[in-house]
C-alpha cells in the first residue's frame, strides 16, 4: 500500500513525458490538434486514466488546451503557470512577499537594463511616439483612475521591449510585471508623489532613447523602480517594528 502512491505518480509522470515527447518529435505548434485518448494510450501503453491524468497536468501548464467535445491541442505555451505560482508565493507571507517582490524589481529592471543599448538603437519614431502617448496617458490617468494607470503601465513596459523581437524576453517582462502588479498593492505607502515620480522617470526613459543616449536611459531605469524600492524598504522597517 505504502509503495502505491509513488509508482503511481511515477507513471503519470512517464506519460507526461511521453506526451511532451510526441509534441516535439511532431514538431507540432500552438493549435495543432494531438492524437485522441485512445491514440495516446495505445502509443504510450499506458491506461486511459494514466492518460487523462498527464494530460490534467499539461493542461494546468499550458502546454495543451483541452477543448470539450472537440479534442486535445497544444496550448499557448505562456508563462500563465509561472505567474500564478510566484503570485502565490508573494502572497503567501508578509516576509516573503517583501522578498518576492524585491526580486522582481531587480529581474525587471536587470533585462531592461541588460536590453538598453539594443532598446534605445531599436526603438523606432513610431514607438517612440507611442511610448510619449502612454506616459501622457500616465499622467492623465494618475488621478484616481487606478486601471487605467496600471494598463497604460503594462503597455509602456511591453512596447518597450517590443523592439527587441525576442519572444521570450517578451513573455519574461510581461510576466514579471504581471506578478508586481498583483502583489504590490499588499504594501502600503504608495503616495501620489511616488506616482508622480514613476511618470517622470518614464517621460525621462522616452527622452533619453529619443536622443539615443544609453547611460542617460540606464539612469532612467534606476530612477523608474526607486519608488517601489522605498516601499518595500518602508514595508520591511514596518514589519519588523511590529515583530
Amino acid at each position: 500500500m505504502s509503495g502505491a502512491k509513488p509508482a503511481r505518480t511515477l507513471l503519470r509522470q512517464e506519460v507526461v513525458e511521453g506526451i511532451e515527447r510526441h509534441i516535439l518529435q511532431e514538431r507540432l505548434r500552438p493549435g495543432d490538434p494531438l492524437p485522441t485518448e485512445p491514440a495516446l494510450c495505445e502509443a504510450l501503453g499506458a491506461s486511459r486514466s494514466s492518460v487523462r491524468e498527464a494530460v490534467k497536468i499539461l493542461d494546468a501548464l499550458d502546454i495543451v488546451e483541452v477543448r470539450h467535445g472537440h479534442g486535445t491541442y497544444v496550448g499557448r505555451l505562456s508563462l500563465s503557470p509561472l505567474v500564478e505560482s510566484l503570485t502565490f508565493r508573494g502572497l503567501l507571507s508578509p516576509g516573503d512577499e517583501f522578498q518576492v517582490l524585491a526580486d522582481l524589481v531587480d529581474v525587471r529592471e536587470l533585462v531592461e537594463r541588460g536590453m538598453a543599448d539594443r532598446i534605445v538603437t531599436r526603438l523606432g519614431p513610431g514607438q517612440l511616439d507611442a511610448l510619449e502617448r502612454l506616459v501622457a496617458t500616465l499622467r492623465e490617468q494618475g488621478a484616481g483612475q487606478e486601471r487605467g494607470f496600471v494598463e497604460a503601465d503594462r503597455a509602456f513596459h511591453a512596447l518597450l521591449v517590443a523592439p527587441l523581437g525576442n519572444e521570450l524576453v517578451e513573455q519574461l517582462s510581461t510576466a514579471f510585471w504581471d506578478v508586481s502588479a498583483i502583489v504590490a498593492p499588499h504594501l502600503d505607502g504608495f503616495t501620489h508623489a511616488d506616482e508622480a515620480e514613476t511618470v517622470a522617470a518614464k517621460q525621462s526613459i522616452v527622452d533619453a532613447a529619443r536622443a539615443g543616449d544609453v547611460p542617460a536611459f540606464m539612469k532612467s531605469l534606476g530612477e523608474h523602480y526607486a519608488p517601489v524600492r522605498r516601499r518595500i524598504s518602508e514595508a520591511r522597517a514596518r514589519n519588523a517594528a511590529r515583530a
